[in-house]
C-alpha cells in the first residue's frame, strides 16, 4: 500500500517538487537537501495584484507546506514567489495522508477553518465532486485564456453538469525507471538511455535486457529485473485505462485486447522472476548492492538524499513505450489544486492559480525552476532532467483512470483487506503475487473483478444522475 500512496505525491511540477523538495506523504523519508543556491525570479505584469479589499491569505490544506522551510535553507518556489509579490500569502493546514480527507470534510460540514485550496489526487472527481466538497473553477479560469488554453481539453475531462473542477496547472510523468549505468557496462548490457536516444526504448528492448541480466547471474545470488511501482505505468502505454468516461457515463474497460496484451507481458515477466515486489524505499536503496537492475517511481524516490551520490554514474529513462503503438503516452501526475467549497478566497484563489501556471508555462520562469533543481540536486545531470521534461511534454498523450476516483471499493486502499483497491488490483495482480501467494493470470483477475467493476460504476453513473438534478 504505500508505494501507491506515496505514487499519488509525485513531482507536483517541474519547480515546486522534482526541483526543490519531496511533497509527499508526512512520515515519507525526505529528500530534500539542507540548503541550496537561492535563484532569483523577476516578477510579472501579466497577473493583476489582488485586490485591496479581497481576501489575501488562502488557507491550503495539505501534508506539507508550499512555503519554504527557512530553517533548512530551502529556496522558494516560482509560484510562491509570484504570489507573494501579488499580494497573497499561504497557510498551510498540516494533515496527515491518512486522515487528510476526513479532515477536508470535516471542515466542509462544521464550515470551521474550511481550507481555499486542497491538492487534486484520484478520489477528487468524480468521487469527492458528487459529495459536494469542491466547487466549479469557471468563475475563475477562462479556459479560452492563453494562460489555460493549451489545458483546456484535459480540463474537459472533468466536466459534470457542463462545469470545470479542475484546472491543470501542469502535467509531470507519473514514475520513470533509474538504474546505474555502470552495472549496464559491468554486465554488457545495452544502455536504455541510448536506446531511448535511438527510439528503440520498448517493451521488447526493456524485457530483452532484463532477461539477460538476471539469466546470467552468478552461482548463489538473486538478480531482479526491476523494482517499484510500474505496472499502471506500462499498461497505459498502450493508451487504454479500466474505466472510461464517454458521453457522460462511467464505462468499463477490461475486455480491451491492448490491455490484455500488456497484462499478458506483465504475467510473464512476475512468473520468470524478474520483479522485487518488496519495499525498497528509493533508488539508492534499491540499487545500492547491484542486484536491482532498474528502480521505477516518482521523481521524489530519486532526488535529493534519495538519489545519486557524488561518483555515481545513474542515469533515467521513461517507462518503455508499447512497440505496437506509435503514439506517446504518459500516466499523467496532474498537478492541480480543488477550490474548496465554503471559500471565500475567490480573488485569491484565482490569483495563486494563475501564478502557479504562469510559473509552469513562461520559459523564464523554466528556466528558473531548471536552476533550482539542479542546485537542489547536484548528482542529477542535464541530461536525465531532460528526460524528464520529454517525458512530461504535451507532445505526449495524457493517460487517467477514472477508476482511481470512482468509489471507496475501486479507488481507495484502506477500503481493502490487502491494502489494494479493485483498480490497483487490474493493473499489477498479473504481475505479482496476493497474500496467498496467488499470481493471476488476466482472464482470472478479470473474471475476479468484473462484476465488482460493473457494479461500482452503476452506482456512480446513478450518483451522476442524482447530482445534475440536483444542481440543474
Amino acid at each position: 500500500m504505500k508505494s501507491i500512496k506515496k505514487a499519488m505525491a509525485l513531482a507536483v511540477s517541474v519547480i515546486s517538487v522534482i526541483g526543490v523538495c519531496s511533497c509527499g506523504s508526512s512520515g515519507e523519508e525526505s529528500s530534500k537537501v539542507e540548503s541550496v543556491k537561492k535563484v532569483e525570479v523577476e516578477d510579472t505584469q501579466e497577473i493583476e495584484n489582488i485586490p485591496d479589499d479581497a481576501q489575501k491569505t488562502i488557507r491550503w490544506m495539505g501534508t506539507y507546506d508550499l512555503n519554504p522551510n527557512e530553517k533548512k535553507g530551502e529556496d522558494k518556489s516560482v509560484e510562491m514567489t509570484l504570489f507573494n509579490n501579488k499580494g497573497g500569502k499561504v497557510e498551510w493546514t498540516q494533515v496527515t495522508d491518512s486522515e487528510k480527507f476526513d479532515q477536508l470534510a470535516s471542515a466542509i460540514m462544521s464550515q470551521k477553518d474550511v481550507p481555499d485550496i486542497f491538492k487534486y489526487e484520484w478520489m477528487a472527481f468524480p468521487a469527492q465532486v458528487l459529495k459536494d466538497m469542491y466547487q466549479p473553477v469557471d468563475d475563475i479560469v477562462n479556459f479560452d485564456d492563453p494562460l489555460w488554453a493549451d489545458v483546456k481539453a484535459s480540463a474537459d475531462q472533468f466536466v459534470l453538469n457542463g462545469k470545470h473542477y479542475v484546472a491543470p496547472i501542469n502535467f509531470t510523468v507519473g514514475t520513470m525507471m533509474m538504474y546505474d549505468k555502470s552495472l549496464i557496462d559491468a554486465n554488457g548490457l545495452s544502455d536504455p538511455y541510448e536506446e531511448y536516444l535511438d527510439g528503440n526504448w520498448n517493451w521488447d528492448t526493456w524485457v530483452e535486457i532484463m532477461t539477460e541480466f538476471c539469466e546470467n547471474a552468478p552461482a548463489d545470488s538473486e538478480r531482479y529485473g526491476i523494482n517499484g511501482w510500474f505496472q499502471t505505468q506500462v499498461i497505459q502505454q498502450t493508451g487504454k485505462t479500466m474505466v472510461n468516461y464517454e458521453d457522460g457515463k462511467f464505462v468499463s474497460n477490461l475486455n480491451d485486447p491492448d490491455i490484455e496484451r500488456a497484462e499478458n507481458m506483465l504475467y510473464d515477466i512476475g512468473k520468470k522472476g524478474y520483479v522485487n515486489n518488496d519495499w525498497l524505499g528509493n533508488a539508492k536503496m534499491a540499487l545500492k548492492d547491484g542486484n536491482v537492475l532498474f528502480y521505477c517511481m516518482g521523481t521524489w524516490a530519486m532526488t535529493g538524499n534519495n538519489g545519486p551520490s557524488e561518483g555515481d554514474e545513474w542515469r533515467v529513462v521513461p517507462v518503455p513505450s508499447d512497440p505496437n503503438s506509435d503514439e506517446k503516452y504518459m500516466t499523467a501526475d496532474m498537478l492541480a489544486y480543488m477550490w474548496v467549497r465554503g471559500s471565500t478566497a475567490k480573488e485569491a484563489v484565482k490569483t495563486w492559480y494563475e501564478c502557479c501556471r504562469m510559473a509552469n508555462t513562461d520559459e523564464e520562469y523554466k528556466a528558473n525552476g531548471k536552476e533550482k533543481f539542479l542546485n537542489a540536486n547536484p548528482n542529477w545531470n542535464e541530461d536525465m532532467y531532460q528526460v524528464f521534461l520529454d517525458a512530461s511534454s504535451n507532445e505526449n498523450k495524457m493517460v487517467f483512470d477514472y477508476g482511481y476516483g470512482i468509489s471507496s471499493t475501486m479507488s481507495s486502499d484502506n477500503a481493502s483487506e490487502d491494502g489494494n483497491c479493485v483498480t490497483r488490483k487490474l493493473y499489477e495482480f498479473t504481475n505479482k503475487e496476493d497474500d496467498s501467494g496467488k499470481q493471476y493470470s488476466w482472464t482470472e483477475l478479470r473474471q475476479t473483478y468484473s462484476s465488482t467493476v460493473d457494479s461500482e460504476l452503476k452506482a456512480i453513473n446513478e450518483a451522476v444522475e442524482d447530482y445534475i438534478k440536483k444542481n440543474s
